[in-house]
């Protein structure tokens, strides 16, 4: 089954509003016409308001790097998904590595999350990886099992519409911001191991349809190489996605 992939950029903690119009009007001229990846970003939620504006009219959607699993309450500092359907966002990052492992989330808490993101029709990319020591015990195809059920429990009973949405996105832990990039035959075996999880867990066509991107240290030297792989179906883009021209190569590998 053929796959469209995306390539996503997160901009994590980077960027100020005047910065990131800047970035979109670099970007938005270079990748204009690209209509074989899908490409979002996902910036900051303080660079929503200028990001969303910037983007409206092209080809590129905009997300958040996090949602509360709330409709709305006393969360201080959290972003609830009305705020973000308000502004237009249309994506949502949920279990970032970086939020399991600096705001103990757990699988528990992304699941709740995902319900939350698909109840209202936001696309969610759901991270999961192992970190450098599962790898090193022989640990990784529990964790992402683990992680996987985890995340979907209870989908399975949703729309078939809701469930099609659904993006996973691989991060060896130890890849990210290390400069260390899992060989592409590494991660394609990681991604194998996600897909037949899900099967089992939503059924072969789901799996066969869901979009599994790779992110850690993703970088224009070493993009192609990891979209040869037939079980990439596109990229989570840290650090090289923060210079247009940078991104620009990723998107046109």
């Amino acid at each position: 089954m053929s796959r469209k992939a995306l390539i996503a950029a997160n901009w994590k903690m980077y960027k100020t509003p005047a910065e990131a119009q800047a970035f979109v009007d670099a970007f938005l001229p270079m990748v204009q016409g690209h209509t074989r990846d899908e490409i979002a970003l996902f910036p900051s939620p303080v660079l929503l308001p200028t990001v969303i504006p910037a983007c409206k009219g092209s080809h590129v959607a905009v997300g958040a790097q996090n949602i509360h699993f709330a409709e709305e309450g006393a969360y201080t500092g959290e972003t609830s998904i009305g705020q973000l359907e308000a502004v237009g966002g249309t994506h949502t990052l949920i279990g970032h590595s970086e939020r399991r492992q600096y705001f103990a989330e757990t699988d528990e808490i992304v699941n709740k999350k995902l319900h939350t993101a698909l109840k209202h029709g936001i696309v969610p990319i759901v991270c999961i990886g192992e970190v450098l020591e599962e790898r090193e015990a022989g640990k990784t195809a529990s964790v992402l099992k683990t992680q996987a059920s985890g995340a979907f429990a209870g989908i399975a009973s949703l729309a078939p519409q809701a469930i099609a949405s659904i993006v996973i996105a691989y991060e060896p832990v130890w890849a990210i911001g290390t400069g260390r990039t899992a060989t592409p035959e590494i991660a394609a075996d990681a991604h194998r191991i996600i897909r037949a999880e899900v099967e089992k867990l939503l059924g072969a066509n789901v799996a066969a349809a869901m979009r599994i991107l790779y992110g850690g240290s993703v970088k224009p030297d070493n993009i192609a190489k990891l979209m040869a792989e037939e079980e990439i179906d596109g990229a989570l883009v840290g650090g090289a996605s923060l210079k247009p021209d940078s991104f620009t190569a990723i998107v046109k590998y």
